[in-house]
């Protein structure tokens, strides 16, 4: 928008699934808001079935009308499209005698088990390490690989469909694309190159297949584990998995000539304990503006943006202390300067707090948030507090910390 303005140019934004931001921008008449209210050629949307977990057994991974759906698709030589945002095996290996976890000797983070390497592998730092014979601590040889990622979802359907076979008799071929698939050279053209011509039945894969491919075959998509985004601690996590399952959505029957000549619809399935949630009653409707209007109402109760304006400061040090260390003395140094907006309360300082994951690579993460009602009066602050940053960086006591930075309008917290 600021190159736009800057060489007088127009901006067009384009998605199925705006931020909130533009949306409230639209209704209060900053933007022009143009509509699509149909798919190309006139392409029916999925319909979008949900699946309540709490009625299946406690140990699925696939609940059995999904499987049958899949297999069914994959006899008609349709193809599928498997979502889970989380690659790997398994996130954590865990001792069931010592409660021992395959944590990250460098991040506050579990290492992932990655079963085709046999490795453990930091998604942070990159740290690995062999998959240890026995428990570290107790020495139990029968160590649990808890929760699920894409490769074991490739393992599981490539078992469970083993004797399901294609149209022209040969076995189904199951895909996995995640960024463990698509590192070396060529990759990731390769393998879509074979979802493109037919070569795959059904792929399994992270978001990185959910949005902006055109897969031209593919009838069914099926989001197996959504659910932990909505009790995040981030406001925006709600938005984030309602656009990633609609973006997701958007895969399935893309191409009118060919669904029509399948005859059958295409669908959206999403295995989710809680079916209930407004996140899955908007999605089941592909109804967008409901889901906005509902979220906007809730930032408004909230003071949330758009209706109120966001920048966050964080500092990384080789400790904890230092870190917030020195967020709490630029915090007092702004108070002392009486800078723009604290006197009259506009602007409000929030304590500074580790991240979610504090520890990254051996560095301690801290951040503190800062929120105010008016766009110009944060940026009067800030301009004036940037000095202060500067100056209480400069001070001896700040001697571990690493770096520091002013994010404005952030969008992950």
């Amino acid at each position: 928008l600021w190159r736009g303005r800057d060489a007088g140019a127009k901006v067009i934004l384009g998605s199925a699934t705006p931020s909130l931001e533009s949306w409230y921008a639209c209704q209060q008449g900053r933007y022009q808001r143009l509509d699509m209210p149909s798919r190309i050629a006139a392409a029916a949307l999925p319909s979008v079935h949900l699946v309540n977990m709490r009625q299946q057994p406690k140990s699925t991974v696939f609940a059995p009308a999904l499987l049958q759906a899949i297999t069914e698709r994959i006899q008609r030589g349709e193809q599928s499209l498997v979502l889970l945002n989380r690659r790997g095996f398994a996130p954590v290996l865990w001792c069931g005698d010592c409660g021992w976890k395959s944590d990250c000797p460098h991040c506050s983070a579990h290492q992932v088990f990655h079963k085709g390497e046999r490795r453990l592998r930091c998604h942070h730092c990159s740290a690995s390490q062999a998959v240890p014979r026995h428990c570290p601590h107790c020495g139990n040889p029968d160590i649990l690989a808890l929760g699920h990622g894409t490769e074991q979802l490739q393992e599981a359907l490539e078992q469970v469909l083993r004797n399901v076979q294609r149209p022209d008799g040969q076995p189904a071929r199951i895909g996995r694309m995640d960024a463990d698939t698509t590192q070396g050279a060529g990759q990731l053209q390769a393998q879509l190159a074979h979802i493109h011509d037919g070569s795959v039945d059904v792929l399994v894969g992270t978001q990185m297949i959910a949005k902006g491919h055109d897969f031209r075959r593919i009838t069914l998509v099926a989001a197996v584990q959504p659910d932990g985004a909505l009790f995040s601690s981030d406001f925006r996590a709600p938005e984030r998995l309602f656009a990633l399952l609609m973006q997701a959505a958007g895969r399935a029957g893309r191409d009118a000539a060919y669904m029509a000549a399948q005859g059958t619809p295409c669908e959206m399935w999403v295995q989710t304990f809680h079916p209930q949630h407004a996140v899955y009653e908007a999605l089941r409707k592909h109804d967008y503006e409901a889901f906005a209007a509902q979220q906007l109402q809730e930032r408004e109760e909230a003071a949330m943006p758009p209706f109120s304006y966001q920048a966050l400061v964080r500092a990384d040090a080789r400790t904890q202390e230092v870190a917030q260390g020195f967020l709490s003395a630029a915090t007092a140094a702004a108070h002392a300067a009486q800078l723009p907006g604290l006197p009259d309360g506009t602007v409000i300082l929030f304590p500074p707090v580790p991240l979610s994951i504090q520890r990254v690579a051996n560095v301690e993460r801290a951040q503190m948030l800062l929120e105010s009602s008016s766009r110009a009066t944060l940026q009067r602050f800030l301009a004036a507090w940037q000095p202060v940053l500067q100056a209480t960086r400069s001070q001896t006591d700040q001697k571990g910390l690493i770096r520091w930075l002013v994010d404005v309008d952030p969008l992950a917290i």
